[in-house]
């Protein structure tokens, strides 16, 4: 998968934990391999979505700053 083709999830504006949860039920609606770009803002995201994603077997493909805020790309594991 590549940008064109994640699933996004912008959660900016929004703070601890809602872009986590944000990112958990798109992944629980995805399936296994999809890829998920999250946008968040919140400074917290860099230290949530990661330990987010270890727990679940989520694999983080990359984390960015683009205009002031975080954007992960997490595979779903499975």
């Amino acid at each position: 998968m590549d940008d064109e083709t994640d699933i996004l999830v912008d959660a900016r504006g929004h703070r601890c934990p809602v872009p986590t949860l944000k990112l958990r039920r798109a992944l629980e609606r995805a399936p296994a391999g999809a890829v998920v770009r999250l946008i968040a803002d919140d400074p917290l995201a860099r230290i949530d979505v990661p330990h987010f994603a270890g727990q679940t077997g989520g694999e983080i493909l990359e984390i960015s700053d683009v205009g002031g805020a975080s954007v992960f790309r997490v595979r779903k594991g499975g």
